[in-house]
């Protein structure tokens, strides 16, 4: 009976890690700097370097560990095998294999995005719940998708991808993935700084926003909190196009709940309420027993989660 397994979540910056029991209790968690140096060439090498350390000061065998999963920031491939990975350097790789290789244990590995939803929908925000969808607000918008408490099958490795949904196809900006008009343009951190900027200049309305020498997220919804009208309508820019999105994932998917998270998810209820009113609005044909929208419960450590959860479905 196997006791332990890790779960790694790799980042542009830091390489988060947790060791759990088989149960799914977090024993430890800890991080590791993120060396892209030649093309990301010490990454695997650093984690299966740490994992070792780890089970040294713990003073566990490998026959006690069932296997590590690894979520990382590109398209993957149920193989384990990713194409590319832009913020790592990687391309053609295989880092379930590759990592399993140096430790000797099983490996699994997924899409960042959709692995946090695995840990949302297995300890957070969609506990209880087989059919998850999350959306992450940061600096973009990711998105997972799980059914029947797996992550939902991806041929191509970009199923998830619910921040390049199209919302505005008559957006003159573009994206950076090339496209105009999506969801991320609108509902990550910078999104909503740029719907409050482009209000600003388009009106003279008083605004305490104008007060501010460099306006930020929280700055848009603490404000709206306040009443601030030029605010309120910043924010409900960015619920109708949201709410456009998860009504049109529900009529896709239909998944039990949807997990809101990233930091914007941190302006709280005000933004499930705006989500909400647009997502029931337009999604009328589902009546009245729709899918719940919640806040995320993990945080940064939805990745950690998820990836362990891989190894233990």
């Amino acid at each position: 009976m196997k006791k332990y397994c890790f779960g790694i979540d790799v980042g542009g910056t830091t390489v988060k890690m947790g060791l759990f029991t088989t149960e799914g209790e977090l024993l430890d968690k800890w991080e590791i700097p993120t060396r892209k140096e030649d093309g990301g060439a010490y990454i695997l090498n650093d984690v299966a370097a740490s994992v070792e350390a780890k089970l040294a000061e713990k003073n566990i065998e490998k026959d006690d560990v069932a296997g590590a999963g690894i979520g990382v920031p590109g398209p993957t491939l149920d193989t384990g095998y990713v194409s590319i990975c832009v913020n790592l350097g990687w391309k053609d790789k295989n880092p379930a294999n590759e990592l399993s290789e140096l430790l000797s244990i099983p490996v699994k590995a997924g899409n960042d995005a959709n692995v946090a939803a695995l840990g949302e929908m297995w300890k957070g925000g969609g506990e209880g719940y087989l059919d998850v969808v999350l959306l992450t607000l940061g600096t973009g918008v990711g998105g997972g998708i799980i059914i029947n408490g797996e992550i939902a099958p991806s041929h191509r490795g970009v199923g998830g991808e619910l921040g390049h949904i199209t919302v505005n196809p008559d957006e003159e900006a573009t994206c950076n993935c090339g496209n105009h008009g999506c969801l991320e343009q609108y509902a990550s951190a910078t999104g909503v700084v740029r719907i409050a900027n482009k209000l600003l200049a388009a009106s003279k309305e008083e605004s305490s926003l104008r007060t501010l020498e460099t306006v930020t997220a929280k700055d848009v919804f603490d404000a709206a909190k306040a009443g601030d009208h030029l605010a309120v309508e910043a924010v409900e820019v960015l619920g109708k196009y949201l709410g456009l999105v998860v009504a049109n994932v529900a009529l896709t998917v239909d998944p039990d709940v949807f997990v809101i998270g990233g930091g914007v998810s941190k302006a709280g209820q005000v933004l499930i309420d705006v989500i909400t009113k647009y997502y029931h609005n337009f999604a009328k044909i589902i009546g009245d027993n729709k899918a719940k929208v919640v806040l995320a419960k993990l945080g940064n450590d939805a990745g950690i989660y998820g990836a362990a959860r891989m190894v233990l479905k």
